[in-house]
C-alpha cells in the first residue's frame, strides 16, 4: 500500500520526534483517520523522502517519529523553467499542478502586456503562497521529493532579467523557425519556456523575448490556449529530451 507523503518546512532528523503542522496533521487524522502506530512519508525538499510513524494522534495535533532518509531519484536530467504569463484562477493552479508533475523544475510568473489579471501587492502575496501550496500538493501526489520554487510575479521586463544566462530559451510560435525534433539542449544549462497569456503575447512583449534570446518553437498547426501550451512544451520535451523517453 503507498503511504501518504506529507511536506514540512523543517529539517528531519532520523530518530527525531516532530509535531506536524495543522494541516497535514489534521488530513492524517480527520480525514485518513490514521492511528498511533500507523505510517507516512514526510519530505522537506531537500531531495529525501523520511518514513515516519506516528506516536500521537490528538484532536488538533499529530506527533510523528522520523526514520532516515532515502534518497528520491526521480527528478529530469532536463531542467525546464517555465516563464508562464500568469493566468486567472483555475487555469494558473492547472498549470502549476501539471506542470509540477511533468517534471518542471522553476515556474516564473509574469505580468505581460495583455494579462488579464491584475494584483495589487498584499493579493499577489496571497496568490504567490497559494501557488506554492498548489506545487507543494502536487510533489506530494506524483513522488517528487524536490519542490520546484515559484517566484514571485513580477512584470515581463523584470522576469527576463533574472533568468540564468545560458541556455536554451523558447518560445511558443506557429511561424517559428525552431521544431522539436531539431532542438538540442544542453543538459547542464536550464531551457526556459515561455508561454503568453489568454490573448498572446503583444508585439512589445515578442521583442522583448527575441532580445532576451528567445526563438520561436513550432509545435504544430494549432493555437493552444495558455494553460496547454506550457505543458504540451513540457511533455514533449521530457519525452524527447528528458526522463520520459
Amino acid at each position: 500500500m503507498r503511504l501518504t507523503r506529507v511536506h514540512v518546512e523543517a529539517p528531519l532528523v532520523a530518530g527525531g520526534m516532530l509535531d506536524l503542522p495543522e494541516g497535514p496533521a489534521a488530513h492524517l487524522a480527520r480525514v485518513l483517520r490514521l492511528e498511533v502506530g500507523d505510517r507516512c512519508v514526510l519530505f522537506n525538499g531537500d531531495g529525501h523522502d523520511h518514513p515516519a510513524r506516528l506516536v500521537e494522534v490528538g484532536k488538533r495535533n499529530v506527533r510523528v517519529e522520523v526514520g532516515e532518509g532515502e534518497p528520491v531519484d526521480n527528478e529530469s536530467p532536463l531542467r525546464v523553467i517555465l516563464l508562464q504569463s500568469v493566468a486567472r484562477g483555475e487555469k494558473m493552479d492547472l498549470i502549476l499542478q501539471k506542470a509540477t508533475e511533468l517534471g518542471v523544475a522553476a515556474v516564473h510568473p509574469a505580468w505581460s502586456q495583455r494579462s488579464e489579471v491584475k494584483l495589487d501587492a498584499a493579493r499577489a502575496a496571497k496568490r504567490l503562497a497559494h501557488w506554492r501550496n498548489v506545487v507543494v500538493a502536487a510533489c506530494e501526489q506524483s513522488g517528487r521529493a524536490c519542490v520546484p520554487h515559484v517566484a514571485a510575479p513580477v512584470a515581463l521586463s523584470e522576469a527576463l532579467a533574472s533568468l540564468p544566462a545560458p541556455g536554451l530559451r523558447l518560445v511558443l510560435d506557429p511561424d517559428g523557425d525552431q521544431a522539436m525534433s531539431g532542438l538540442q539542449p544542453d543538459l547542464a544549462h536550464p531551457v526556459v519556456v515561455a508561454i503568453g497569456p489568454e490573448g498572446g503575447w503583444s508585439p512589445v512583449d515578442l521583442e522583448h523575448l527575441h532580445t532576451h534570446g528567445f526563438r520561436g518553437l513550432r509545435l504544430g498547426p494549432r493555437v493552444l490556449r495558455t494553460e496547454t501550451a506550457g505543458l504540451a512544451t513540457l511533455a514533449a520535451l521530457q519525452a524527447r529530451h528528458g526522463d520520459c523517453g
